[in-house]
């Protein structure tokens, strides 16, 4: 009996957290700041002895959630209409290098060390602190970073170069399933699929793990690969 009650919470519970989430908005793990996580932490108790233990009463705990989503409801339209108060109840952006000198201060008051701010600085690609202009940790403990101009690549607007729109590749064919409503986006259809599959040697959709056509007309091909073909770079 106990293993049914278990198996209804769930059912039950879950589905009432996910609506309710999606009503909340929604962010990547890594970006949610401190009263967002605060917030899963605690829904995270409260669903999870809910589930775990038959003995808990089940509708408290649906109270509970709900109660604890509509607080966080709350919250989000706070901060978004009063910034003032926001920033009491959020964390600011804090500037933690200036044109290649570590801000001391405020590294101080963030509690980051020389190697935390090297270590974040590596996982934007950046290897020496001379070339950042600025670098700025925001809310979310993420690290933003602005190279010195000189330090940048080359853009082709910065050396007047013409280049071609590039648009969003349409998916046609998905494991072996033709998207006929992009195709009918792009005024084309079957016929013109076939005979384009057939210029490629493929005789049907389903040999085709992935195709998608560019704004430029160009037929991308992709029949999937069972493995890497260089398993040797894998291996140490």
């Amino acid at each position: 009996m106990d293993y049914l009650i278990i198996f209804l919470r769930i059912i039950t519970i879950l589905p009432l957290f996910l609506f309710i989430t999606m009503l909340t908005g929604r962010r990547k793990i890594g970006e949610l700041p401190v009263f967002d996580f605060l917030t899963i932490l605690v829904l995270g108790s409260v669903v999870g002895a809910d589930i775990a233990d038959p003995k808990v009463e089940h509708l408290p705990t649906v109270f509970s959630v709900i109660i604890i989503m509509l607080l966080h409801y709350i919250y989000s339209i706070i901060i978004i209409k009063n910034r003032n108060l926001g920033k009491w109840l959020t964390f600011e952006p804090v500037v933690v290098i200036e044109n290649g000198d570590f801000v001391k201060g405020n590294m101080k008051k963030l509690k980051y060390s020389i190697d935390n701010i090297l270590a974040l600085l590596r996982e934007k690609d950046v290897f020496d602190i001379s070339e950042v202009e600025f670098a700025v940790i925001e809310s979310t403990g993420q690290l933003s970073v602005q190279i010195k101009s000189q330090f940048q690549p080359l853009t082709p607007s910065e050396i007047n170069l013409d280049t071609e729109y590039k648009g969003l590749a349409l998916p046609l064919i998905v494991e072996g399933k033709v998207y006929k409503h992009n195709l009918q986006k792009l005024g084309l259809d079957d016929d013109w699929l076939r005979e384009q599959l057939s210029e490629n040697n493929i005789h049907s959709v389903k040999e085709i793990f992935f195709a998608s056509i560019n704004s430029q007309g160009n037929l991308y091909i992709s029949k999937g690969l069972e493995k890497p073909r260089e398993i040797g770079i894998l291996r140490h």
